[in-house]
């Protein structure tokens, strides 16, 4: 079986080759040049907000290809999470983004230039609201302030799918669009009555939130089946356990969760993202549990897009 040389072993080949792509330099002319200074090679990972998963996620594996890719420079970028960074890295903004699988077109050639890593976790939407509230359904939004995610993030798609399967379109609810922490600060200071948000167990803000004002969590259980026949069958029911945030356990709709990258990015690069995205799990478990979830087996799972060939070539070199 073939595997993957070692960090030591590669030296600058996989950066010299990144660099080729990203500013339009020949590898020839580079490898000549190898005793010369060379700027460090950008990737850049669209994430989210500081305090969801996509950013911890994010910052800890941009640690690891700093730590491991010899003349890399990873960063992480805040975003407004899946819709944007799936622009960044067709335009050419990122290199690395994650997204829900919902946010992407059925066909896989609605998304020129975006190709996948793999498939980390699934994003679990979040309906929020005080412990004292009257909401304890999803009718009973009608006529309430509702922050439903900021514009370009996942969250807004599966959240306004949902209004719209349960009737609750047009007017009915007031929206707000409005990015995690800033729905946070809204409920706690009265100015919505609840908020969406998806995303991996457990949401830091969402926590930090019950721990300091108390929280109940809306049963979603009930949509999935309605959105699956509105829309893709990428939906499961998943259950939010008590552990997560203290209050009582409900049901909700899940999605997959993608790493994307560039398609133009190097096959050697991108292999290499690839063996440290499932060799490091325990590591990247350790900034966010939902990272720990990954597995070679399911990572391959990431219809519609295909996978990038360096993501391919390391799964079929590392059959689980």
């Amino acid at each position: 079986m073939n595997t993957v040389p070692s960090a030591s072993g590669r030296r600058p080949a996989v950066a010299l080759a990144l660099l080729a792509v990203l500013v339009g330099a020949a590898v020839p002319a580079l490898a000549g040049c190898r005793d010369e200074p060379v700027e460090p090679v950008r990737i850049r990972i669209a994430t989210g907000s500081p305090t969801a998963v996509y950013h911890a996620f994010g910052q800890s594996l941009a640690t690891i290809l700093n730590r491991e890719l010899p003349g890399v420079r990873a960063t992480v970028v805040v975003t407004a999470a899946s819709a944007e960074n799936v622009r960044l890295v067709a335009a050419g903004g990122a290199e690395l983004g994650f997204t829900q699988a919902d946010v992407l077109s059925g066909t896989p050639d609605a998304h020129p230039g975006v190709v996948a890593v793999a498939r980390v976790y699934d994003d679990l939407l979040h309906l929020v609201t005080s412990a004292e509230s009257p909401i304890r359904t999803v009718a009973d939004l009608r006529g309430r302030r509702v922050s439903v995610g900021a514009p370009g993030s996942g969250t807004g798609i599966t959240a306004g799918r949902l209004l719209d399967v349960a009737g609750l379109d047009g007017g009915v609810v007031r929206r707000e669009r409005l990015g995690l922490d800033d729905s946070v600060a809204a409920l706690r200071d009265g100015r919505i009555d609840a908020f969406f948000f998806s995303g991996g167990l457990p949401v830091r803000a969402i926590e930090q939130l019950a721990g300091t004002a108390g929280i109940r969590l809306v049963d979603l259980g009930e949509w999935t089946e309605p959105l699956r026949r509105s829309h893709r069958e990428v939906y499961v029911s998943r259950d939010i356990p008590s552990s997560a945030y203290g209050a009582e356990p409900v049901t909700t709709v899940a999605n997959p969760n993608y790493l994307v990258v560039g398609a133009d990015v190097p096959e050697s690069v991108v292999r290499e993202v690839t063996r440290l995205l499932m060799e490091r799990r325990e590591e990247l478990a350790a900034a966010h549990p939902a990272a720990g979830r990954m597995s070679a087996r399911s990572a391959i799972a990431t219809v519609p897009l295909p996978l990038h060939p360096g993501a391919a070539a390391w799964y079929r070199a590392n059959k689980p």
